[in-house]
């Protein structure tokens, strides 16, 4: 394969960390010589490597700069059989930085939020932290607020108590809750600018408030997120769907696998994803360690705890399945 040698260095990585990486998960010997790059091995293992290294080529010539992660997914899906790579989930970009840089899915578990979310009114997104759920999302509200497809945003977000007392917190009420709504206000400030999002938050065209607010209210033709849904009661989940008006459109995120309710207390995520699971216009997208884009350790991470979570509810219901065979004898 010949490459030239402006991509060289992004798709090799620093110290050749990239096609290490590459030659560890497919057990084949890559090689450069004045920018012909000889791969070696299996056929099979040659052909996987090839077609990912020119995918990390179209990728640093569209002027992306090559990742860990851009590594990781490629090698994840060279084991699969699916048909859409690298290429085409990097096709989609939703907006740009203040800095210019480009807002695109990562995975293809994003790239099925990003479409659900163009497609439907409401949107859930679910899975664990650093999927993208909230930032992809800010991405959309504020893509659709700049080409006047919707006058406003509103993003909010339950101020539970996770393991701290707000009336410990210095300060008003405000201040009190603005640290549980801080991530909103950083991806704003990121995408929109601190002066546009000052700007627009005068005129009460961006609002970023506790979900308690919400009540009584009717939203028409605004964004509106709603942030660690997994913190809210059956309650709160009922009332903040019957805001929604005309014109408006919809993103719940959550976690529930971390849920800072008080314990015995049902999570309005759970409740809303067995009473509004058929419903047209509302999609429940599921995202899972696979689409998790921050340092590749999250990943690890994330993934273990999931392995560690299903031991322990098929050890359950084993249990349960044990005293029931009793119960019948």
């Amino acid at each position: 394969m010949q490459i030239d040698a402006e991509h060289m260095q992004n798709i090799f990585g620093n110290n050749d960390a990239y096609i290490r990486q590459i030659e560890n998960d497919l057990k084949v010997v890559i090689t450069d010589r004045n920018g012909e790059v000889r791969i070696s091995g299996e056929q099979t293992a040659v052909n996987k490597a090839a077609k990912l290294i020119n995918e990390l080529v179209e990728l640093s010539k569209r002027g992306n700069t090559i990742q860990e992660q851009n590594v990781s997914y490629g090698l994840e899906l060279s084991h699969t059989s699916q048909e859409e790579g690298l290429l085409e989930i990097d096709a989609d970009c939703i907006c740009h930085t203040m800095m210019g840089k480009p807002i695109k899915p990562k995975t293809l578990g994003q790239k099925e939020y990003i479409d659900a979310i163009r497609k439907n009114m409401i949107v859930f997104g679910l899975g664990p932290a650093g999927t993208g759920k909230t930032y992809l999302g800010m991405a959309m509200a504020i893509t659709a607020f700049k080409n006047h497809e919707v006058e406003r945003i509103i993003l909010t977000r339950p101020a539970i108590e996770a393991g701290e007392k707000l009336g410990f917190l210095p300060g008003d009420l405000q201040s009190k809750v603005d640290p549980y709504l801080r991530p909103l206000y950083d991806a704003l400030y990121q995408i929109m600018g601190a002066e546009s999002f000052q700007r627009n938050t005068e005129k009460g065209l961006i609002e970023v408030a506790p979900l308690a607010y919400m009540r009584g209210r009717t939203l028409d033709n605004a964004y509106i997120i709603l942030d660690e849904a997994q913190n809210t009661t059956p309650a709160q989940m009922k009332m903040f769907l019957t805001r929604i008006g005309f014109g408006s459109k919809v993103i719940i995120t959550g976690d529930s696998t971390q849920k800072d309710l008080a314990v015995g207390t049902q999570s309005g995520l759970d409740v809303a994803e067995k009473v509004l699971a058929k419903i047209d216009d509302i999609a429940f997208v599921r995202m899972t360690s696979r689409d998790v884009v921050r340092h590749p350790l999250v990943q690890k991470i994330v993934k273990a705890y999931e392995d560690y979570e299903t031991k322990v509810n098929n050890r359950t219901n084993s249990k349960k399945g044990g005293n029931a065979r009793l119960r019948t004898r």
